[in-house]
């Protein structure tokens, strides 16, 4: 994007609604109005086009921007980090191994301690069902009482990294992914995708990649099928919200228990494995009984029952059955890659190869959203603070 696009982008920003963003927190995208996710797609354009254009997007000359991870992450671990650097603040990975949490330090305590000179919180919980964006809230609420009893000069902004409902940095990367390989997003209006369930040989994978989806997607008049074998359901709250949207959008929300007819005339497909709903509500029960056994033995009974579906793995022949052949095939990654990352697995090796680049180009955005997310919360006229780096021009790489 050349300089005086970036300007123009940036012109357009305050046709936009999103005041209500200054001094919020990002948790779930259907919590946002169509202009707020709308200036996040908007404000990621702006800040990839200034990047790539070596002008310096950093906002900031100081702050915090701390990151949680109670699960494994690199994708998104990394793209937190690259968000805080874009824009000027420097990251602090809170270790809760190496804090006081263990002697029964508490999360009210804990959220303000970090707190004192943070403009952002990365949160990623999303292993147990009912707890992981229950503990986010419990942390912004907390964060909020330190800033209006002023102990914090700030109050930090927290970012849903991903949770036990929705993966907003994800969906929303996807989105943008979207937006830009179909040439805008008016052109995905009636565009089927298909979300669908795939095995795997490992177990508990959280079920917010497919929600987010579902709860995203459906906004923009698209057609999401959400394919799945019978007991692989998401959260019927999810399921709700997702039809609600699509029918205010002129798109819809189907359900299926068939990859094959999911595929079928798909412009665009979302092979990915997730763990039955009411196996991750069991699985919450076991750790609150702090039932270590009884986790051991689901987890077993979990992979059985995937095994049962080894033949809803995205292939060639499958593939063949999207509109022309040629839909765009989405991975959040890392993906299960029969005969490369394991023996059977989502997809075949063939079509995961064909579509590396665009996977890659697809994760490549979620920096840019995150600090999108970022910039809006933290600054009530991010229109003209941009429009003052673009006129000072200030060169990242001299």
């Amino acid at each position: 994007m050349e300089p005086n696009a970036i300007e123009a982008k940036i012109k357009q920003l305050p046709q936009l609604h999103f005041e209500r963003m200054h001094l919020t927190d990002f948790l779930l995208t259907w919590e946002k109005s169509a202009d707020e996710i709308a200036a996040v797609f908007a404000v990621a354009d702006i800040l990839q086009g200034m990047r790539r254009s070596n002008i310096s997007a950093r906002v900031f000359d100081s702050g915090l921007a701390i990151s949680l991870f109670r699960d494994q992450s690199t994708r998104t671990r990394f793209s937190f980090a690259s968000a805080a650097n874009l824009l000027g603040l420097t990251l602090a990975d809170l270790d809760e191994g190496k804090t006081q949490i263990a002697h029964g330090e508490t999360v009210r305590e804990t959220a303000n301690m970090v707190s004192f000179m943070a403009d952002a919180i990365g949160i990623r919980d999303d292993m147990y069902i009912g707890r992981g964006n229950t503990y986010m809230r419990e942390v912004a609420a907390a964060v909020q009482q330190g800033y209006d009893a002023g102990i914090l000069e700030q109050r930090p902004t927290l970012v849903n990294l991903q949770c036990d409902i929705d993966h907003p940095t994800q969906s929303m990367s996807d989105m943008q992914h979207l937006i830009h390989t179909f040439g805008g997003v008016e052109n995905l209006r009636d565009k089927k995708i298909a979300m669908s369930w795939a095995y795997s040989p490992s177990y508990g994978k959280p079920l917010s990649v497919p929600q987010g989806v579902a709860g995203l997607m459906t906004r923009f008049g698209m057609n999401v099928v959400l394919a799945h074998p019978p007991g692989y359901e998401i959260m019927p709250e999810v399921e709700a919200e997702a039809a609600k949207q699509a029918k205010a959008s002129g798109g819809s929300f189907t359900r299926t228990h068939s990859m094959q007819e999911a595929f079928t005339d798909a412009d665009i497909v979302y092979p990915k494995s997730w763990a039955p709903f009411a196996a991750m509500e069991k699985r919450t029960d076991l750790f609150g009984q702090g039932d270590m056994e009884g986790i051991k033995a689901l987890e077993k009974e979990l992979l059985a029952q995937n095994a049962g579906f080894k033949q809803w793995e995205c292939t060639e022949e499958l593939m063949k059955r999207t509109l022309q052949g040629k839909a765009l095939y989405l991975h959040c990654l890392p993906a299960d890659i029969t005969g490369v990352s394991c023996a059977a697995g989502e997809v075949t090796a063939s079509v995961f190869d064909r579509y590396r680049d665009p996977l890659y180009r697809q994760a490549s955005y979620k920096p840019y959203i995150i600090a999108a997310m970022i910039l809006l919360a933290r600054f009530k006229n991010p229109a003209d603070l941009l429009q003052k780096r673009m006129q000072a021009a200030r060169k990242r790489v001299r």
